[in-house]
């Protein structure tokens, strides 16, 4: 895509879910595997205005455990973060709806979009697209559950497939989720049986915005770059996005948009931007994750993913890869993010083309 960033006509000003003033338009998405609170804690600090934690089962919630703890973990600069939950049970999900209040998170999201072939059979996620009934029960158990503490929104896709009758359900479920009292809807226009193959239907956002009027819609799929999301926004009238993929290894696309907004150029991070912001994530995953050798995998995906933004990305897959040990982290992000690699330091204007990142197999967007 190849929008005019130039042109701020007729976006959305201010977000809010509810009673939860979140400012700009464009936030991180619930990103199974990567939006922990390290993930989350950068992105905020480079102006994501909210972020949602990875998507949770809700017997994980539920069950006495390390695990437990650290998704019921919310320390105070964490606000206002979402706590995305998936399952097939209603009773369960209003339980864990529930202990994620109690926890301090501002915001209950419902997956009703996830599309991997694991969590569709064990009737998760997008599966519920296809049973109306099951899903509103489970709107019903969530929204009585929080009792009005915290705002309730859903994540769909449009439907489970292309047919007539999937899209009636997407209706179905929308409307009575409305009726039933959520805040907002985040509608990803892939089917659950596209996966990530093909494009998404943006035309489908602006008939669902077109359809719910005022109530608050926000826009998935294909967001890679500021470009994109202004893009979304303007083409589609939607009220917010949720980047996923487009913001794994590139927290600096949430000032870009907001320079975009502004009338001002989005100019690309230097590496010595890139090199700060991946510190800053291996200092807070550390305690996270319970030590340096915990915390490796986890930042090591997020460094390779930093590397596909590089003047040279595959320098600097070929040298990141090579991480093995804590030992190695601290010394390869010297190394492949050196100040020599910005030429004369100065920020350089951003295009859609800047970076192609490839698609996840996993619950993002």
């Amino acid at each position: 895509m190849t929008p005019d960033p130039t042109t701020s006509a007729a976006l959305p000003a201010e977000l809010r879910l509810g009673p939860v003033r979140i400012g700009g338009p464009a936030v991180q998405a619930a990103l199974s595997g990567y939006s922990d609170l390290a993930m989350r804690t950068v992105a905020r600090e480079l102006g994501a205005p909210y972020a949602l934690n990875e998507v949770v089962l809700d017997e994980h919630v539920l069950r006495k455990g390390k695990l437990q703890r650290r998704i019921l973990s919310v320390p105070e600069h964490d606000h206002p973060v979402g706590g995305q939950l998936m399952g097939s049970d209603p009773a369960n999900f209003g339980a864990a709806a529930r202990e994620l209040v109690r926890a301090g998170y501002d915001v209950i999201d419902v997956n009703f979009g996830c599309p991997v072939s694991k969590v569709l059979g064990r009737h998760r996620g997008g599966w519920l697209l296809q049973d109306p009934d099951t899903a509103l029960a489970i709107v019903d158990s969530v929204v009585q559950a929080v009792a009005g503490d915290a705002p309730v929104t859903v994540k769909m896709r449009r439907g489970s497939d292309d047919s007539p009758d999937a899209e009636a359900r997407f209706w179905r479920i929308l409307d009575g989720a409305i009726a039933r009292g959520i805040t907002a809807a985040t509608v990803h226009p892939r089917t659950v049986q596209q996966k990530y193959v093909g494009p998404s239907r943006w035309p489908f956002l602006a008939q669902v915005k077109r359809h719910v009027g005022a109530f608050p819609i926000l826009g998935s799929g294909d967001l890679f770059s500021a470009f994109d999301v202004v893009a979304m926004l303007r083409e589609t009238g939607v009220d917010g996005v949720t980047v996923a993929r487009g913001c794994i290894g590139n927290p600096f696309v949430f000032s870009q948009v907001a320079d975009l907004l502004a009338g001002r150029p989005a100019l690309r991070p230097t590496h010595a931007m890139q090199r700060a912001a991946l510190l800053r994530h291996w200092q807070v995953a550390v305690p996270f994750h319970g030590g340096e050798r915990n915390a490796l995998p986890h930042v090591r995906m997020h460094a390779i993913k930093y590397g596909q933004y590089h003047r040279d990305p595959l320098f600097a897959r070929d040298r990141l890869v090579t991480m093995r040990g804590p030992e190695d982290l601290p010394r390869l992000v010297e190394e492949v993010f050196a100040d020599r690699f910005d030429d004369d330091g100065a920020r350089r204007e951003l295009w859609p083309a800047d970076a192609v990142v490839p698609a996840i197999a996993n619950c993002s967007e």
